[in-house]
């Protein structure tokens, strides 16, 4: 059975799903696609799978313009019903893995993914778990649900792994194509088969020895992102204690040409996968009695970060011999990173909702984000940015998207609070810039 499944990946004959069409899963079926495989993506969002159905792109990095070809010839299609599952020879799951507001993983998209699908996997499938988790989730959850009937024997007749996703959105040198994928299976006949699979589509395939090795190479990836973030953001308020300019200190580090890795301060983590892999790890440590030092002193640093801000927001104005309650403050830039329109875990949703709660009054503009809900508020970007800056008693520079002119926003803008070194270029003559 492993021979057959490895000739129909080599070949392309091979049925491939798709679960979950995010941020992950649109992208790696499109590329799945455009190497020649038939790709079915399921997904809970009907409008989704309507729009990708017209030949609709709905995620920022992968263009209409892509996904058309690729619906028009049949190649790609959507559907809400695991129905189709029965017809596959593998699946792909992609969907989301939050933390809980207690902090622990949130595992439930998960499980409810595979209980959806367990009814239509077969003998002679494979099924690869991209969804970022904690170590032993793909061995301790999914090979129970799915082998609970017995009629599935892992490394035999049923092909089960883990390769993490590595999505890094708006980049366009790294991609899913060409990004080396890790790749680690239950047993070493479900490694050999998904390398099979995705060597079909992707550059390059990295095989390890067991889907705990995939699963915590992810983590540790993040987490080395995460502390190094961390120290640079701690080192950005020794600095502020020392009146020493951060950004001088680190352009000169950097010119170090060996054993030295530039990571910038800004206000908080973002993203999906920084400020919550992590954590996952953390608290699977904490099942084991282990306490992961470094990890929860980062944590703690990064998760500060809004409200240093916002006390940056309240001394320059209170320079200025005004109240944080009562003034205006314009947020620049509410996605979690440059140039795209991902929201998740953004800094800015806490920057605002603190500035909100010491009582001013709020706006933001976003070219990427036309508006935003968030823990009981509701706000709509601004129209006339230019104009909104000169209104404002602060502008809040939290994500420095390069359609910001920069120079424009510092004639018009009265007081800048700069989290992001966006204005470093400009010559304050007016002293008008407060940076981190």
């Amino acid at each position: 059975m492993k021979a057959e499944l490895i000739a129909k990946f080599t070949s392309r004959q091979a049925r491939v799903a798709v679960v979950g069409l995010g941020y992950v899963g649109l992208p790696l079926a499109v590329v799945f696609a455009e190497a020649g495989f038939n790709i079915t993506g399921i997904d809970v969002d009907l409008e989704k799978m309507q729009a990708l159905n017209r030949g609709e792109s709905y995620i920022q990095d992968i263009p209409t313009d892509r996904v058309a070809p690729l619906v028009e010839s049949g190649a790609l299609s959507g559907t809400t019903d695991f129905q189709v599952l029965k017809e596959m020879d593998a699946v792909s799951v992609c969907v989301p893995t939050p933390l809980r507001k207690t902090g622990d993983p949130d595992l439930s998209y998960i499980v409810s993914a595979v209980e959806d699908m367990k009814a239509y996997v077969h003998p002679g499938m494979v099924v690869v778990l991209e969804s970022t988790t904690y170590p032993g989730s793909t061995r301790e959850i999914l090979l129970p649900i799915l082998t609970g009937d017995n009629v599935l024997e892992v490394g035999e007749n049923f092909f089960l792994a883990f390769s993490p996703e590595r999505v890094d959105p708006g980049r366009e040198d790294w991609t899913t194509e060409n990004t080396p994928k890790v790749v680690g299976g239950i047993t070493a006949d479900c490694t050999e088969v998904i390398a099979a699979w995705y060597g079909a589509a992707l550059d390059t395939v990295v095989p390890v020895s067991s889907t705990e090795v995939a699963e915590m190479s992810k983590l540790l990836e993040n987490t080395f992102r995460m502390i190094n973030i961390g120290l640079v953001n701690e080192m950005a308020l020794m600095c502020d204690r020392l009146e020493i300019d951060v950004w001088e200190v680190i352009e000169a580090a950097a010119t170090k040409p060996f054993g030295y890795m530039k990571f910038t301060p800004g206000p908080g983590l973002g993203g999906h996968c920084i400020p919550i892999d992590p954590l996952y790890l953390s608290w699977k440590l904490r099942g084991l009695h282990y306490n992961t030092r470094f990890i929860n002193l980062a944590s703690e640093i990064n998760a500060n970060m809004p409200r240093y801000v916002v006390s940056k927001v309240q001394d320059a104005l209170n320079q200025r011999e005004k109240p944080l309650k009562g003034s205006r403050v314009l947020v620049l830039g509410a996605a979690y990173k440059p140039d795209v329109d991902d929201l998740r875990e953004s800094p800015a949703l806490d920057v605002i909702g603190l500035l909100r709660e010491k009582g001013a009054e709020v706006r933001f503009h976003d070219p990427y984000i036309p508006k935003v809900r968030h823990d009981g508020w509701n706000l709509h970007s601004v129209g006339d940015l230019l104009s909104e800056v000169e209104d404002a008693d602060c502008v809040v520079m939290v994500t420095d998207h390069s359609s910001y002119d920069m120079q424009a926003v510092y004639q018009a803008a009265s007081l800048i609070v700069d989290t992001r070194n966006a204005f470093g270029g400009i010559s304050d003559q007016g002293k008008k810039i407060y940076s981190l």
